[in-house]
């Protein structure tokens, strides 16, 4: 198939999800010589409608799924391929976490980028552009060299360079006499907008539309900012309106003041280029990083801030919390194996009685996993109990899919 006849084709082609996604697959891959499923020489690791439990324990199943390089969802034309995005996250763990999350509408296609620890990066094209023989290459790329789309930034690279450009903002206001406390505060707040406004929490960019306001009337930056910043930090604490805006309210003690600092019109300008940087593919951790260097250095050891870097974290985490419960786990999942096994009715099922207690042993390990307490000893950062969150997240997703892999029903998610 010629471009130029895949194109008019599917340019032309109105059908639903179901009745478009096998045939487009198809055609595509005639289009750029690849195998399709059904040719594969590997056929379990190249398939269409890849059964999958989802995170959230339910089940499903990907349009297409190659090992190794990608999975891929359908939407009919003119959908939200953001929700199709979506849909391929709570595959990923049963997908074996391919590097490329693929979506398409028949018409536009998306390829997001799946590695860990870089930089998500977004290829977007239409119908029109694989007239391009660049698009096509991008393309073959996904089906035969995944590794060619993979980003070359690491996200801790970037949080390094975001924790430098604050750096620079923190002192400059301590320069300008605020107290080394109140700047840490100040900026941590502003680091968690960044977050929010990057994860729709924050809607429509409005931190940076409010930061492009400010910019306006670079005379009067640090009066306007230190009122708008405040105005925005009390709706924050209390959730309502905001100009048009609607905002929710954050709890957590965050903001459990408005009062805001004067930026300076060169930290505006600072503040709006890292505002830039996609703030949902930095680490969490930063707040860490940023905390430490916020703080006055004449000061720190009197405040007893000290920050660890995550890879130091983590080997305190995994030995003490992460290799026991693992342990506990292997156990928990062998002893409901057995049990099922032993209940097995006359056609090879498991039976009602079986599956009852298997599933009991399940939510107790659920419940376990959910009561767990982690105690931070230095309280300097917060980044030991964010790291140690993370990791039981981490093992709660791999208990329920396995759970689920094993056909049991969760009763209930302790998440």
């Amino acid at each position: 198939m010629t471009p130029g006849e895949f194109i008019d084709k599917w340019s032309r082609a109105d059908r639903t999800e179901r009745q478009a996604a096998q045939e487009h697959f198809i055609d595509l891959c005639r289009l750029l010589d690849e195998p399709t499923p059904n040719e594969a020489v590997d056929p379990d690791g190249y398939t269409f409608e890849k059964g999958v439990s989802k995170i959230d324990g339910t089940g499903g199943f990907a349009d297409v799924w190659k090992r190794g390089c990608f999975g891929w969802e359908y939407k009919k034309d003119k959908a939200n391929l953001d929700r199709a995005y979506q849909q391929l996250q709570l595959y990923s763990v049963a997908l074996e976490h391919p590097p490329l999350l693929v979506v398409s509408d028949t018409k536009r296609f998306r390829i997001y980028t799946n590695w860990t620890n870089t930089v998500q990066e977004i290829h977007d094209f239409t119908l029109d552009d694989l007239a391009h023989s660049g698009t096509r290459e991008l393309l073959r790329n996904v089906f035969r060299h995944p590794e060619r789309l993979q980003p070359k930034k690491t996200r801790e690279q970037v949080t390094k360079d975001a924790a430098k450009e604050f750096s620079a903002i923190a002192e400059r206001l301590r320069m300008k006499g605020h107290a080394p406390e109140k700047v840490a505060h100040f900026l941590n707040r502003i680091v968690f907008c960044l977050f929010a406004e990057d994860v729709d929490l924050l809607q429509d960019d409005l931190f940076k539309r409010l930061l492009d306001t400010l910019a306006k009337r670079r005379e009067q930056v640090p009066e306007r900012s230190q009122k708008m910043l405040s105005e925005l930090f009390r709706n924050m604490r209390e959730g309502g309106q905001y100009g048009l805006e609607h905002i929710l309210h954050f709890n957590g003690g965050l903001f459990n003041d408005d009062e805001a600092l004067p930026l300076d019109a060169d930290s505006l300008d600072m503040l709006r280029t890292i505002a830039r940087q996609d703030w949902s593919s930095i680490d969490p951790t930063i707040f860490g990083t940023l905390f430490e260097r916020f703080l006055d250095p004449d000061k720190r050891a009197q405040i007893g801030a000290h920050y660890t870097d995550p890879q130091k974290i983590m080997m305190i985490v995994e030995p003490v919390i992460l290799r026991l419960l693992n342990a506990e786990w292997d156990t928990v999942k062998a002893e409901m194996a057995d049990i099922l096994a032993k209940g097995r009715t006359r056609d090879g099922r498991p039976g009602p009685a079986a599956k009852s207690r298997a599933e009991a042993q399940l939510d107790q390990f659920l419940k376990r996993l959910a009561d767990v307490r982690v105690l931070d000893p230095a309280c300097g950062s917060g980044n030991f109990l964010y790291l140690a969150l993370q990791s039981l997240k981490d093992l709660e997703r791999r208990v329920i899919v396995e759970a689920v892999d094993m056909g049991l029903a969760l009763r209930v998610i302790h998440c």
